[in-house]
């Protein structure tokens, strides 16, 4: 695998799709595109673009293996440093695929919460990231199910110490209960708010909507705040309320939220 990059320049990347019917051939280019630019928010540079057509993924491979030689072939020709599937890809898929191009390997929802890592801003929305990829992350450590199957006692399963994947493991779930642990009580609380907020009859109104479909450039607009308004993926990651008072007098909240 090629050493990771020292300068500031942003990784080069390569974006894979799999075209399932010739059906959904256009749906799966605009879905390519959409990659491209998730690619984009995160600091990547879109250099390699591909995608195959076959009845349904590889087990194992998720590409055909013929493809998955191309694409490793293509990636030395474009000093690729990071591979990016538009399609979940399984814990065995990801090790194999890895070990047949020699590089970084990630799916579309392990990009998505890279960039929603960058975005985050408030505590909670910090929380909530990590936490999503904690989930994400426990179930593709390598050998997890030899591991796991070790840990139920008996024979062989006592003595001094665990192997770094048992400890990491151990690690990585005891971080999930005091994450999950933190965000219920800022659920608590922000229940209690709303509870006061309706006593008050004071309506809300959320703008709810595709990413960059406008929602925050409207939210500013409507409350005269200044939340960053980008033309990009995934820009709100906290939601915003505020106070807004119509012409007629009355109240209202308008909440930002982020986006699908």
């Amino acid at each position: 695998m090629p050493p990771p990059r020292t300068s500031p320049n942003p990784e080069r990347a390569a974006i894979v799709g799999l075209i399932t019917a010739s059906s959904r051939r256009l749906q799966a280019e605009r879905s390519l595109d959409e990659l491209a630019g998730l690619a984009d928010a995160a600091g990547a540079t879109v250099v390699l673009r591909m995608s195959q057509e076959r009845p349904k993924p590889d087990p194992s491979t998720f590409l055909g293996s013929g493809k998955l030689h191309t694409l490793a072939a293509a990636c030395d020709e474009a000093d690729v440093d990071v591979v990016i599937f538009d399609n979940e890809l399984s814990p065995a898929q990801l090790r194999e695929i890895e070990s047949r191009v020699q590089r970084k390997v990630l799916d579309r929802t392990q990009l998505i919460l890279d960039i929603f890592a960058r975005r985050a801003r408030t505590r909670e929305g910090k929380w909530q990231v990590e936490l999503a990829q904690l989930q994400y992350l426990l179930p593709r450590l390598a050998g997890s199910g030899a591991a796991l199957s070790r840990l139920g006692g008996g024979i062989g399963t006592r003595g001094p110490g665990e192997t770094k994947l048992e400890t990491d493991r151990r690690r990585i779930r005891q971080r999930i209960q005091q994450i999950s642990a933190a965000i219920d009580e800022v659920r608590r609380r922000r229940a209690q708010l709303r509870e006061r907020r309706q006593k008050q009859s004071i309506p809300t109104v959320s703008l709810v909507g595709y990413t960059n479909a406008g929602k925050t450039t409207l939210f500013n607009l409507l409350t005269r705040e200044t939340a960053e308004a980008n033309d990009a993926l995934f820009v709100t990651l906290d939601p915003l309320v505020r106070r807004v008072r119509l012409p007629d007098r009355r109240e209202l909240l308008v909440s930002d939220t982020v986006g699908f």
